[in-house]
């Protein structure tokens, strides 16, 4: 076995998620539960077969998100792996919507942090061991920092 650590390319910060599935329909159920919970998203999601063609399998909304999905799966190519790319939106929106499409077996991340991916390959293929989100901490919030967070949440509308 070879662990090798691929980092996803994502020149925009842009929000993904990354996860595994077990069946082909994964994009479309992906590309239905997105519309559905955010109307008018912008998003590309993209699947990496792991059987029969084992092609990588792609849908959504953006041409340029889409076509990076598409680049960045193929980049990993690790079994029935889904990377979603979004645009103007958050994983605290859809995250839950997209952990209940029958097929989703694991989220690694939803993040808009520089991602690396642990991978393991051998002889039959390559898989996910888990990811890199960002960077280490560097020390514990102060009152002033909790006030901040406060603050910040309350600015973008996700506390009252």
């Amino acid at each position: 076995m070879e662990l090798k650590v691929e980092q996803i390319e994502n020149p925009d910060s842009l929000n993904l998620i990354l996860g595994h599935s077990h069946f082909i329909k994964t994009v479309e159920d992906i590309h239905e539960a997105m519309v559905n919970t955010i109307p008018g998203v912008k998003f590309g999601v993209a699947f990496c077969e792991a059987s029969d063609k084992c092609l990588v399998r792609y849908s959504g909304t953006d041409d340029t998100l889409v076509e990076l999905a598409r680049k960045n799966a193929l980049k990993l190519s690790a079994g029935h792996s889904f990377i979603i790319f979004m645009k103007d939106s958050y994983p605290i929106n859809v995250l839950n919507t997209i952990q209940q499409v029958p097929e989703v077996a694991r989220i690694f991340c939803a993040t808009a942090n520089p991602v690396e991916v642990i991978i393991a390959e051998t002889g039959q293929g390559r898989g996910i061991l888990g990811v890199i989100d960002g960077f280490a901490s560097k020390g514990i919030e102060t009152v002033e920092d909790i006030e901040d967070r406060k603050r910040l949440l309350r600015a973008i509308g996700y506390k009252m």
